[in-house]
């Protein structure tokens, strides 16, 4: 292991999770913080921390010059960037290793190529990866929009060539939809990732979002099976299962060796995931985009394949090769995921920043809680809401769900409201425990059945 000191780049659970995974392999960690920062747990249990700016995030956690030169100050020889922020963004990642750091991620080229979403259909399709029906490349104004719609046919989807995450999304069904959302959707793509390109994809109705997470060297490549997130409320993932309930055994062999192929093809470093649309009626599945980064879901796979993921990283960063062969990852049982927001459901899920005046987190067998919250911990109103993952695991889904249903029963966030109650009411809704679901389903259920406070 050549790395001795990580700067961790993030903040909140990521950030306590890089902490933890690094003490356990003996490597000292410096915490980048926000002013409003300074009293979050992985402030307090890293080995030193480092202020980089004020609250804003423009002005600290995405300020490429300030994280890089902190990380240099503080004596850090590499830098983990966790998720959002600047964990896809490749001039920081060639900043980072140009000043003689280690990024603990993909090459920086590998960042640029599949982080523009055009660019990553593109090499999927040369590698034999089923891509969604959609615009070669970008589209450069509305003349070529309307020419590419036309060819792939309505309705299509509006997508940011240079991120995710949902933003910069819209669907046009008709030429002057279309006309009308492109500049919503350019605008929305340029406040979000700095780059207003966008590009078109056919939109696929009751599809089911499936996604592989795979682990490399540089050299070779490994898929660590898949999971499912079409639990979404605006294109935000809510509620995320490992293994995917829906995919028969052929289509799960056909999807996991496609994402190899694809890790392989562009030498891929680290963790990244691979996300397709599947159709269920069909059996087709589509690959959409690549994800240069460990994820918000991550712990499913860790919890049906005891593997550490972020260790894994670390290990692969400082130049270890990949220790794991395909016949080593054995899944075992069915793991879920919720996502505890600070957001009122009962007032159109409104951020709900505030203090934590109590906390009782669930516990047990094949229960785990990431979460950087603790009594009396403020939290901030700049940054997403997440508070906490609850991630639970059993043998069947049938008893995952019955832990899941239990554990929050247990959870208890006291000071602000949380998410916790849309997953109460989920956990115990039938097409929810059938698993007959899609990417748009939250959406009208929640129409039907409005929360209250």
């Amino acid at each position: 292991m050549t790395i001795s000191r990580i700067f961790v780049a993030n903040r909140g659970e990521i950030a306590l999770r890089v902490v933890r995974a690094a003490r356990e392999l003996g490597i000292s960690t410096v915490q980048a913080v926000s002013a409003a920062d300074r009293t979050m747990l992985p402030a307090r249990l890293a080995d030193a921390v480092a202020e980089i700016g004020p609250a804003h995030a423009g002005k600290s956690y995405l300020d490429k010059g300030a994280v890089l030169r902190a990380a240099i100050e503080s004596g850090c020889d590499a830098v983990h960037p966790g998720y959002g922020f600047l964990s896809e963004n490749a001039d920081f990642a060639g900043m980072v290793e140009e000043a003689g750091l280690t990024f603990i991620g993909p090459r920086p080229e590998t960042i640029r190529r599949m982080g523009d979403k055009a660019t990553a259909r593109s090499i999927a399709a040369e590698a034999g990866v089923p891509t969604v029906p959609g615009s070669e490349g970008r589209i450069e104004g509305l003349d070529a929009a309307r020419a590419a719609a036309a060819a792939i046919g309505f309705p299509v989807m509006i997508k940011a060539a240079a991120g995710g995450g949902g933003r910069g999304i819209r669907v046009a069904r008709d030429p002057d939809e279309l006309a009308a959302l492109i500049p919503q959707a350019t605008a929305e793509a340029k406040a979000a990732f700095g780059d207003g390109g966008l590009y078109l994809e056919r939109f696929v109705g009751r599809a089911r979002h499936v996604e592989v997470q795979v682990l490399g060297d540089g050299r070779d490549a490994i898929h660590l099976f898949e999971r499912e997130c079409s639990l979404q409320r605006r294109r935000q993932k809510v509620w995320e299962e490992a293994p995917a309930a829906c995919l028969p055994p052929e289509a799960r062999e056909a999807l996991c060796t496609s994402a190899v192929r694809l890790a392989k093809a562009v030498g891929y470093r680290g963790a990244g995931t691979l996300e397709y649309l599947y159709d269920a009626g069909t059996g087709a599945f589509f690959f959409i985009e690549m994800n240069t980064r460990i994820q918000v879901e991550h712990p499913v796979t860790e919890m049906i394949t005891g593997i550490d993921l972020v260790r894994e990283m670390i290990r692969i960063a400082g130049g270890e090769p990949l220790r794991l062969s395909q016949s080593d990852v054995r899944p075992r049982g069915h793991a879920i995921e919720v996502r505890i927001n600070a957001e009122d459901p009962a007032e159109g899920f409104r951020p709900a920043p505030g203090t934590v005046t109590g906390l009782s987190l669930p516990g047990g067998p094949g229960v785990r809680v990431d979460t950087m919250l603790y009594p009396g911990y403020a939290v901030p109103p700049f940054y997403d809401s997440l508070l906490a993952k609850l991630i639970v695991h059993d043998e069947t889904r049938e008893a995952a769900l019955a832990r899941l249903g239990r554990a929050l029963g247990e959870l208890a966030v006291e000071g602000l409201p949380t998410t916790a109650a849309l997953h109460r009411a989920l956990v115990a809704d039938p097409a929810v425990r059938a698993g007959d679901v899609h990417t748009r389903w939250l959406e009208a259920w929640l129409d039907a059945h409005p929360l209250t406070p």
